[in-house]
């Protein structure tokens, strides 16, 4: 994230309360881990891909 983009934020966080800035914190830490799953359950498909097809084509037959 660029130095702008980070300012930004900050600037956006501390016109909201204190209240509100635990509400945006806490919403980002979830979105944060949602990515991060995402993000490994990518991975470990790619990894598993081929298995998977493999797999497909014998349940066909």
């Amino acid at each position: 994230m660029s130095r702008e983009n980070i300012a930004t934020v900050v600037k956006i966080l501390e016109s909201l309360s204190d209240a509100q800035q635990e509400q945006f914190i806490e919403h980002l830490r979830e979105y944060i881990a949602d990515l991060e799953d995402e993000l490994q359950w990518n991975k470990s498909f790619q990894r598993t891909q081929n298995k998977l097809v493999e797999v497909a084509r014998l349940a066909k037959q």
